[in-house]
C-alpha cells in the first residue's frame, strides 16, 4: 500500500480563516475575473473585536476594512455595491453579538428580498458556556442554542452557526456558491461566536488557494423557445414586463432589440427601470400601481405577457388587476424556476440574454410582428402620456411652491451620461418609474422590492464606491432621511462624493396620501408638534433645519425653495469634492394622477365610524371589479 502524503497545513485562528478564504475568492462571467468580496464592513463590539477584528487588521492590506456608523447601513451599502455589480461583487459586513446582530437583520432582509448577495458576519454566544449567559445574551429556557441570530434564518439564503474552527471547511464554500448562483443569492449569514473566534486550528492549505466562481449563463431549452414563438405568432397584442434580471443579465441591447423589431412595447418594474437604454418608440416607462399612465391601456388589452427577471409582485401586478383581458397568457423568463412559472406561465428557466438572442434568432424565422394598427395605439398613449406631463405634471400652478416631481425633471435635465441618481421608500420611487428618463447613461437606482426607508443614503455609498466616474445623486425624503442620516460620515472618511436631494414635506407624505385616500383620515405621518386640546400630534409643522445637520456631518448644504435656486445648487455642487445636501422645500399634498392600475389595501372591516364603513364599501367594489385569477394552459393545443 502507497504510503498517504501528509497534507501541508497552515494553522490559524478561525477568524484569520475567514479573512484569508474571502481574499482568494473571485467571480467569473464572460471571461471577465475579478474579486468577489474587496471589502468588509464592520462595527466591533465585545463580540468580535478580539476575534475577527484581529484578523481583519492581520489581512487589512486585502481585505479593505471600512467602518461603519449603523448596522443596517452597512448591509444596505453592500447590497447596494452588489447591485451596481450586477451581482459579481459584493461586501462582507461584521457586527458584535446582540442588537449590533439585530440592526443587520433588516438590511439582510432587503438583501434576500432583492436578490442580492451580501456575506454578513455577526458575533456570537460563547459555544464553552464556561463563562455563564454573557453579556447580551438572551436565554431561552427551553433551547439553549439558540441566540438573537436565528433571528437571520428566515431573511437569509443561507445561515450556519460555525460552532468549531474546522466547521469553515464546508460553511464557506457553500456560503460561496449560494452567493455567486444567480437563481439562489442573497443574504448569507455566518453566526460566528466570539470565542470560537479565536480558536486556532490545522487548516489545509489548499483551503486557501485561489478559488474562481464562474457565473453561469443557463441557455433556453430549444423546445420551450418554439412553444414561446408559437404563442407569440398567435398574439395580437403582446407586451413586455421587464424586471432587474435584465440589468444582472447584461441584456439591455438584446431586449430593445426583442421590442423594437417585432413592434412589442415594454414596461419597467422598480428593479427593472433603465433596461431599455436608448429611445425607442415601444418603452410604456413603468408599469404597475406606480407605474407610467401609457402601460396601463396596454396592459388591460394584452392578450400576451413576457415578463422577464422579474418577481411580479403585487406592486407590479396591481394585487392581480393589471392585465383585463381574461384570455391573456404568460411567458417568463427567468434565472429562477420559482418565479418563471409564475401567473401560470410558459417557463423559460434561463438566462435573460440567452432567451432574448434565441427568441431574436427564431422570430426571424416565425414571422412575428405586431399589427400596424397596434402599433399606433402604442404611439397614440405616448403621445397623450407627454401632454399630461407638460400640461398637468410638470406645469407651474400659480401660488404653488414648486413640486418634488418639478425637481425630478430639473434634476434628470442637468444629470449626464455616466451619472446615477438612487431612491427607495416613499413618494421619490414611484415619481422617478414614471417620470425618469433613464436613457443617454442617465441611470437610475431604485430600492423597492422591500421598501426599505433608510436604504438610501448608504445606498449612495455602496453606489459611489461601484462607481468610480459621473455623479452620485440620492433622493429622499425628510423622514427617510430622519431614521439613518450616519452614512454622510461614512461618505466623509472614504471621501465619496455623493449629492444628496432632500425633499422636504414635512412627514410621511407617500403613506399619508394612501392613508387619506383608502381611510379618508390623517394620523400619525407628519412632523407636527402635540395640540393640547386635542392630545394628538396634528398642531404646527416642527422646524427642523436639516441643513445644518447635514453641515454637522461634513456635508456641504444649502436650502432652496424654487427650481432656479436648486438648478443653480445643482451647478454649484457638481464643482466641488465632498458630499453635498440640497434641502428642497416642496409642496406638501399635491398629488398627480396615478397609472390607473388598482392595489389591494382594504379599509376597516367593521368601524363604528361612518366614513370608515363607506371607505370599506368601496373597498369591496373595487376589489370584485378589478382582481382576477390568472391562470391558463401556457400554451393552448393546435386547432384542428
Amino acid at each position: 500500500m502507497a504510503k498517504r502524503r501528509k497534507e501541508k497545513t497552515i494553522r490559524l485562528t478561525m477568524a484569520q480563516a475567514i479573512c484569508r478564504f474571502l481574499v482568494a475568492q473571485y467571480s467569473e462571467r464572460d471571461g471577465k475575473v475579478q474579486r468577489f468580496i474587496p471589502s468588509i464592513f464592520g462595527i466591533f463590539g465585545h463580540g468580535n473585536v478580539a476575534g475577527l477584528g484581529q484578523a481583519i487588521l492581520e489581512y487589512s492590506k486585502d481585505l479593505t476594512y471600512c467602518q461603519g456608523h449603523n448596522e443596517q447601513s452597512m448591509v444596505h451599502a453592500a447590497a447596494a455595491f452588489a447591485k451596481e455589480k450586477q451581482r459579481l461583487q459584493t461586501f462582507a459586513c461584521t457586527s458584535s453579538v446582540g442588537p449590533g446582530a439585530t440592526n443587520m437583520i433588516t438590511g439582510a432582509a432587503a438583501a434576500t428580498i432583492n436578490c442580492l448577495p451580501v456575506l454578513l458576519l455577526p458575533g456570537d454566544y460563547y459555544t464553552t458556556r464556561h463563562q455563564g449567559p454573557v453579556l447580551q445574551q438572551i436565554e431561552n429556557p427551553t433551547a439553549a442554542d439558540i441566540s438573537v441570530n436565528d433571528c437571520f434564518r428566515p431573511v437569509s439564503r443561507y445561515f450556519d452557526r460555525v460552532t468549531r474552527p474546522e466547521h469553515l471547511l464546508t460553511c464557506l464554500p457553500e456560503a460561496m456558491r449560494v452567493m455567486t448562483s444567480p437563481a439562489e443569492t442573497g443574504a448569507v449569514v455566518i453566526a460566528i461566536p466570539q470565542d470560537i473566534q479565536a480558536h486556532a486550528w490545522d487548516y489545509p492549505a489548499n483551503f486557501f488557494e485561489q478559488r474562481i466562481w464562474r457565473i453561469e449563463r443557463p441557455l433556453p431549452q430549444p423546445q420551450r423557445i418554439r412553444e414561446a414563438i408559437r404563442l407569440l405568432q398567435d398574439a395580437r397584442r403582446p407586451m413586455v414586463i421587464a424586471g432587474g434580471g435584465v440589468h444582472y443579465s447584461q441584456a439591455w441591447k438584446e431586449l430593445q432589440d426583442f421590442c423594437d423589431r417585432y413592434g412589442i412595447p415594454v414596461a419597467e418594474t422598480f428593479a427593472g427601470k433603465g433596461a431599455i437604454r436608448k429611445n425607442s418608440p415601444m418603452l410604456l416607462g413603468g408599469f404597475g400601481m406606480a407605474g407610467s399612465t401609457p402601460s396601463h391601456p396596454i396592459a388591460e388589452e394584452a392578450d400576451l405577457v413576457l415578463h422577464v427577471g422579474t418577481r411580479l409582485t403585487d406592486f407590479t401586478t396591481g394585487s392581480q388587476s393589471a392585465w383585463g383581458n381574461p384570455d391573456v397568457r404568460f411567458i417568463g423568463i427567468n434565472i429562477s424556476g420559482y418565479h418563471a412559472f409564475k401567473q401560470g406561465a410558459l417557463p423559460i428557466v434561463a438566462d435573460a440574454r440567452e432567451t432574448l438572442r434565441a427568441l431574436i434568432d427564431a422570430g426571424r424565422r416565425g414571422r412575428i410582428n405586431t399589427s400596424l394598427a397596434y402599433q399606433k395605439k402604442i404611439g397614440s398613449v405616448l403621445r397623450a402620456w407627454e401632454r399630461e406631463k407638460r400640461d398637468i405634471i410638470f406645469a407651474d400652478y400659480p401660488g404653488e411652491p414648486m413640486s418634488q416631481v418639478q425637481v425630478l425633471q430639473a434634476l434628470n435635465q442637468s444629470v449626464k451620461s455616466g451619472d446615477t441618481v438612487v431612491s427607495a421608500a416613499g413618494t421619490p420611487p414611484a415619481d422617478f418609474l414614471k417620470l425618469w428618463d433613464a436613457t443617454g447613461g442617465r441611470d437610475c437606482h431604485i430600492e423597492f422590492g422591500y421598501s426599505c426607508m433608510g436604504y438610501e443614503l448608504p445606498g449612495g455609498v455602496g453606489t459611489r464606491m461601484a462607481r468610480k466616474k459621473g455623479e452620485v445623486y440620492v433622493f429622499i425624503g425628510d423622514g427617510t432621511y430622519l431614521l439613518l442620516p450616519t452614512d454622510l460620515i461614512v461618505a466623509l472618511q472614504e471621501g465619496l462624493k455623493m449629492t444628496v436631494i432632500l425633499s422636504e414635506n414635512h412627514g410621511y407624505q407617500s403613506i399619508h396620501a394612501l392613508q387619506r385616500h383608502r381611510v379618508r383620515r390623517s394620523f400619525g405621518n407628519e412632523f407636527r408638534h402635540r395640540k393640547q386640546t386635542s392630545d394628538r400630534l396634528d398642531g404646527k409643522f416642527i422646524n427642523i433645519d436639516l441643513a445644518k445637520n447635514a453641515e454637522s456631518m461634513g456635508a456641504r448644504s444649502w436650502n432652496v425653495g424654487t427650481i432656479p435656486e436648486f438648478e443653480q445648487a445643482l451647478a454649484e455642487a457638481r464643482r466641488v469634492k465632498e458630499s453635498c445636501v440640497i434641502v428642497c422645500e416642496v409642496d406638501t399634498y399635491r398629488q398627480f394622477p396615478g397609472s390607473g392600475i388598482w392595489w389591494d389595501v382594504a379599509a376597516a372591516e367593521v368601524s363604528r365610524d361612518a366614513v370608515t364603513r363607506q371607505s370599506r364599501r368601496e373597498y369591496e367594489r373595487e376589489r370584485a371589479k378589478f382582481q382576477r385569477y390568472y391562470y391558463h394552459t401556457p400554451v393552448p393545443e393546435k386547432r384542428k
